[in-house]
């Protein structure tokens, strides 16, 4: 999957950055030999581009962890302190914050409660003002962050570097997010759809790792889905592919947030399983729920009465997991998937959500198609998004780089990094 290729450079330069994009996403390292096979070069001329990156910093010489006996040959990896990113992570309710290194590291990370209806003067300065904190934390200067990656709950027109008509986004439709930001904070800002982030984060280090055509379903306040098509990000004319969630299952059903009628959102995402809860409580019927203030039931907390075993709530989740896999089932259809992956805050309820989507897929796609794809949840669980901005910051700073002969940045303590992406 390459992202991100200077339009106006010669072949070696292409070559260079397809080498970084290569080694980048191995599982644990690649050869010369294999990274010679991959681009279809001679090894003489990926050695001219190997040690370019070497002396660049790029990238670093390291032994194999993939062979248990015997001298373990050299591979190349990515070095992981040739630079630092910042990601964003903005849901309906949430904001995750992060720095990482070049090996998608996290370094430090913050998550708060978080209000997107307050609009994006509101909420800009209170991702900046967490980002701030992280670095003053960290004893890093903002001069030091090479790029931002940010994902947002609304679709982005990604060349404008803003929403447009995003139903959960009061307020924001085509505000120069990219714009404020860069000024802000001197750096280049990546901005996509979170779900799509959630894609790619999956794709790099999670559940997808490796495939061609997957899809990720976020189940959130909303739902929506991030496609990743010959392992390229796809996200439509304007931004707005993958919007499941809206996806008419009864047009004499409840109102959507997108004005219409009966959306697979509107009966399955967190803010209707939140709604449905409440009334379940009201009704009278007997249920854990009942033990919790009505004003305070969302769908995590249905979630976690579902895991300890209260019958109303489990009902409520596997209906949503049905109206879910009904979605998913056209998706499978249309594009013909190798993974769908269900994530989101939703998503922890685990085969109470996941049994019901697998049924309704199995019995709603076509043979050929259901045969082919496996069905699964988030390996990264509620920071895929999180880690697909942390690679999209990546993007942008490790190709900046590789144009550079910056230095390379000072070790940063073990002790500071409190978790990695997966790598297995």
């Amino acid at each position: 999957m390459f992202y991100w290729i200077p339009s106006n450079q010669n072949v070696k330069n292409f070559n260079k950055h397809s080498a970084v994009d290569l080694i980048r996403f191995a599982t644990t390292g690649i050869s010369r030999t294999d990274l010679a096979e991959e681009m279809g070069l001679t090894r003489a001329a990926v050695t001219l581009i190997v040690n370019d990156l070497l002396e660049n910093g790029v990238i670093l010489e390291a032994e194999s962890r993939a062979i248990p006996n015997g001298r373990p040959p050299v591979v190349l990896e990515i070095n992981p302190k040739r630079g630092l990113v910042a990601a964003v992570d903005m849901g309906s309710t949430h904001v995750n914050v992060a720095l990482a290194d070049f090996s998608a590291k996290i370094i430090e990370e913050i998550s708060l409660p978080f209000d997107i209806t307050q609009g994006p003067h509101v909420c800009l300065a209170e991702v900046s003002r967490i980002l701030q904190v992280l670095l003053a934390r960290s004893g890093i200067g903002i001069s030091q962050i090479m790029a931002v990656g940010i994902g947002v709950p609304g679709p982005v027109i990604k060349d404008a570097g803003m929403v447009m008509s995003p139903p959960i986004m009061p307020g924001w439709d085509r505000y120069p997010i990219r714009q404020q930001l860069e000024k802000e904070w001197g750096c280049p800002v990546s901005l996509n759809n979170d779900a799509e982030l959630g894609a790619l984060g999956e794709w790099a280090y999670g559940a997808g790792r490796g495939e061609n055509n997957l899809a990720f379903i976020k189940v959130g306040s909303g739902i929506g889905a991030g496609l990743i098509i010959n392992r390229q990000i796809y996200g439509g004319t304007t931004g707005s592919a993958g919007e499941i969630g809206h996806i008419t299952i009864d047009e004499n059903g409840p109102l959507c947030t997108c004005g219409n009628h009966g959306c697979m959102e509107a009966f399955a995402g967190g803010n209707a399983i939140a709604s449905q809860a409440r009334q379940l409580v009201k009704s009278g019927k007997r249920t854990l729920l009942s033990n919790i203030p009505s004003e305070t039931i969302s769908a995590q907390t249905v979630a976690d009465s579902a895991r300890r075993g209260d019958l109303p709530s489990q009902e409520i989740i596997m209906r949503a997991g049905t109206f879910i896999g009904i979605a998913i089932a056209g998706l499978v259809n249309l594009f013909n998937p190798s993974a769908v992956i269900i994530g989101g805050g939703v998503a922890q309820a685990g085969d109470l959500l996941t049994t019901p989507i697998r049924q309704a897929v199995r019995e709603r796609s076509l043979h050929a198609s259901e045969q082919s794809v496996h069905i699964t949840t988030a390996m990264l669980g509620q920071r895929s998004s999180l880690i697909g901005a942390t690679v999209q910051a990546i993007n942008i700073a490790i190709h900046d780089a590789t144009e550079r002969k910056s230095p390379v940045l000072k070790e940063i303590p073990t002790t500071e990094i409190k978790q990695a992406a997966p790598t297995e």
